[in-house]
């Protein structure tokens, strides 16, 4: 049992130095293919299986357990934490901040007339597009008054849209 238990701190040590650190092993296996050089042989998932054999074997060992029942719920334990190693590493490296809206962003958002659209000039509206507020140069087809409701039907420039009236808030004749 020490020998699993000092194998499932080896694990946890090499998981908390990967976590510090960054990945130890990037780069090492990047020319053997797209398979092996994946997420599956990062430092983290083989620190979390190695460590969850280890621990695994132990309390197999601990309760009983032959070495013929030992070493396979150790591999199970070990894969099963080296895969949810492998996802939260995906996860974390996915979800990296995204770049800045752009001008492009807005088309076919919704936003709201800031300052009135003359009929042949520029006015300003707001747009709310994933936790910023856009402000930007607007033009329509018709004289728009603030507060109107509008979404934005294409780009002018990195600074200026075109827009035009919800359904709700056209005049019918």
């Amino acid at each position: 049992m020490t020998t699993f238990l000092a194998i499932g701190i080896a694990g946890l040590a090499l998981l908390a130095v990967s976590l510090l650190f960054g990945d130890l092993f990037d780069g090492m296996v990047g020319g053997l293919g797209d398979v092996l050089s994946s997420d599956w042989f990062s430092s983290a998932v083989i620190g979390g299986f190695v460590s969850a054999f280890g621990f695994g074997c132990a309390l197999a060992q601990g309760v009983g357990a032959p070495a013929l029942v030992t070493l396979p719920v150790g591999v199970v334990a070990g894969g099963a934490f080296g895969w949810f190693a492998s996802w939260l590493t995906r996860l974390l490296r996915g979800s990296a901040s995204d770049d800045p809206p752009s001008t492009e962003d807005t088309l076919g958002r919704g936003a709201t007339v800031v300052t009135g659209i003359p009929a042949d000039g520029f006015g300003t509206v707001r747009v709310q597009l994933g936790g910023h507020v856009l402000r930007l140069n607007a033009r329509a087809d018709r004289p728009l008054v603030s507060g109107t409701e509008v979404h934005v039907t294409g780009v002018l420039s990195p600074t200026a849209v075109t827009v035009a009236p919800v359904w709700n808030d056209l005049e019918l004749p």
